[in-house]
């Protein structure tokens, strides 16, 4: 057992069983199997700020520290959730749909490719009898879908954001060379020397 899983289990046995912060806790425990359940849950509680009364600040403190999930994980459990309940109401609604839904890996990335305006009604009909097909391998699915609907290639950064990223690394090369004893001061007054060059050449002033 985890220390996550063992902390899970220590906090679901203080909390008083039938509420949903137990249901929370446990669904949690094996959220892996069951992401479905845990994604409906955090949506609730996310919705609904229930972790307020628990005695939660925000909901990224009742993730982290109760749930021990990371704010990213939360985020792609409530996203692939929401994706899933808007595209197949009736299948969410289903008492078995934990044990049926398709992976929540191949889920993530239909959610984001509709998030970016790739995925349509129509595309994501096209794919559906292959995502909820339990004997199509989850490794090879989530290999094609990200294949049909990639990510697009990040925008070249600016003239302006790469001199100021060499001019901090300018500085940081200098301050680190004056630093070393075994330096030598003209050294290191060059590097600094080149480090308020570079600093110029942005029009920001160090």
């Amino acid at each position: 057992m985890t220390h996550a899983e063992a902390a899970l289990s220590q906090k679901a046995r203080e909390v008083p069983p039938g509420t949903l912060r137990h249901t929370v806790l446990v669904a949690a425990k094996r959220f892996k199997s069951t992401w479905v359940e845990l994604g409906k849950l955090l949506v609730q509680v996310h919705h609904e700020a229930l972790y307020q009364g628990w005695g939660f600040d925000s909901f990224d403190a009742y993730c982290a520290h109760e749930l021990h999930i990371r704010k990213a994980t939360a985020d792609k459990l409530i996203r692939s959730f929401s994706f899933l309940a808007k595209h197949e109401p009736k299948e969410v609604a289903s008492e078995d749909v934990g044990q049926r839904a398709p992976a929540f890996e191949v889920v993530e990335v239909l959610a984001n490719a509709e998030e970016r305006g790739q995925l349509s009604a129509a595309e994501y009909r096209s794919v559906r009898d292959s995502i909820w097909n339990p004997q199509q391998p989850v490794s090879e699915l989530k290999r094609e879908l990200v294949d049909r609907f990639p990510r697009p290639a990040p925008e070249p950064a600016s003239d302006a954001s790469q001199l100021r990223r060499l001019a901090a690394l300018a500085r940081k090369l200098a301050s680190e060379l004056a630093a070393q004893k075994k330096v030598p001061r003209a050294i290191a007054e060059r590097a600094a020397a080149l480090a308020e060059d570079v600093e110029g050449l942005t029009g920001e002033e160090a």
